[in-house]
């Protein structure tokens, strides 16, 4: 694991409302100045949703207004074939992000925005393969995870999504965090994902393989935080306003993450209507009390108040705009006062403040 100090610093989780890229990046910025991340639009292209984002390449793949849809047809074989060839040569060219599918990252390569010297590390996401595998179906309405030819081909096709991405970002901050987002573990379990344990493990791995930074995983609900902590991640991140008590039956698995070095980035502002009605003084109690959850059930408190981010719950992309700028100031003014009562720097910009 990469040594990094995470120090109750903030950073975003990816989408917020709006179309124009500079203006997303004006407000990252602004209220992320140490850990940034390229914010997805999927208000200003259909391409920018969080499952067409990251479809281009995959075999048999076709696009229909707001959906994804793979067909199975003569020409897939020779995608296939193409796309393990990519893979085997490691040729990160063939995982490439498109402008139409993700402007405000095009925006950052292309030099049309200028990092801060605050900047200690540079945030990039991408769909998990349970997420995009049981979302994107076949032409029979059934999921490609549930194909073995297509199933395999998932974790390898977002493998190259994740590590061209890194790449690019390591050319603009001395570190990179990659974070796959997998909102359907809040399912595993049920009649909805019958995927094992170690099928999830084995594809969240392939994916996690083609990385070098930071690396790891937001799920904004309950879920068998086991699987996810038995993986390779550096950083868990974890809906902290809503779902806090259910890490609590799985202590002994956060001990043993936060022993051998893990983060947890806790999504302790709320992203909805409820964000209105806090302040930074109720969502730091509020995060002292997830603290004090684990804590009881025997995870050592300096372990946990050295490895802390601050995060919203989960993306900003479907809230109106007024409350996307709320939340965002709510995370920003929750580390700096994590920071402040920590003795540590109260902010490595007040730019926001």
């Amino acid at each position: 694991m990469s040594p990094f100090s995470p120090g109750w610093l903030a950073f975003p989780l990816g989408s917020l409302p709006g179309a124009d890229p500079k203006a997303a990046w004006a407000a990252v910025l602004k209220h992320f100045p140490s850990i940034p991340g390229w914010p997805q639009l999927p208000q200003r292209h259909a391409r920018e949703g969080m499952y067409a984002q990251f479809a281009d390449g995959f075999p048999g793949v076709r696009f229909d207004g707001q959906h994804v849809q793979v067909v199975r047809s003569a020409g897939v074989a020779s995608q296939l074939e193409a796309l393990y060839l990519a893979y085997l040569d490691d040729d990160l060219a063939f995982g490439r992000l498109s402008g139409t599918n993700a402007a405000a990252l095009e925006a950052l390569r292309q030099g049309q925005v200028t990092l801060p010297e605050t900047v200690v590390a540079l945030k990039g996401q991408v769909t998990g393969p349970v997420s995009w595998g049981l979302t994107v179906v076949d032409q029979n309405q059934r999921p490609v995870l549930y194909d073995e030819v297509l199933a395999e081909a998932v974790g390898k096709h977002l493998r190259l999504k994740a590590a061209w991405q890194e790449r690019e970002l390591a050319r603009f901050a001395p570190q990179t965090i990659m974070m796959i987002d997998e909102p359907y573990m809040a399912s595993f379990g049920s009649a909805f994902v019958t995927l094992s344990r170690g099928q999830v493990i084995s594809l969240i791995e392939e994916v996690f393989a083609g990385l070098r930074g930071l690396k790891g995983i937001h799920c904004c609900g309950n879920t068998d935080w086991s699987i996810l902590l038995s993986t390779s991640l550096d950083i868990l991140s974890v809906d902290a306003y809503e779902y806090a008590e259910t890490l609590v039956p799985y202590a002994a698995d956060v001990t043993r993450f936060l022993e051998r070095g893990g983060m947890i980035a806790w999504g302790i502002v709320p992203t909805g209507a409820s964000v209105e009605n806090e302040t930074v003084a109720s969502l730091v109690e509020r995060l002292h009390a997830a603290l004090n959850m684990l804590v009881e059930k025997g995870v050592p408190l300096d372990k946990l108040l050295q490895a802390g981010f601050v995060t919203p719950a989960c993306g900003l992309g479907a809230q109106a705009p007024s409350l996307a700028l709320r939340a965002m100031e709510m995370t920003y003014g929750v580390s700096l006062e994590m920071r402040r009562r920590y003795g540590l720097d109260a902010s490595p910009d007040s730019s926001a403040s």
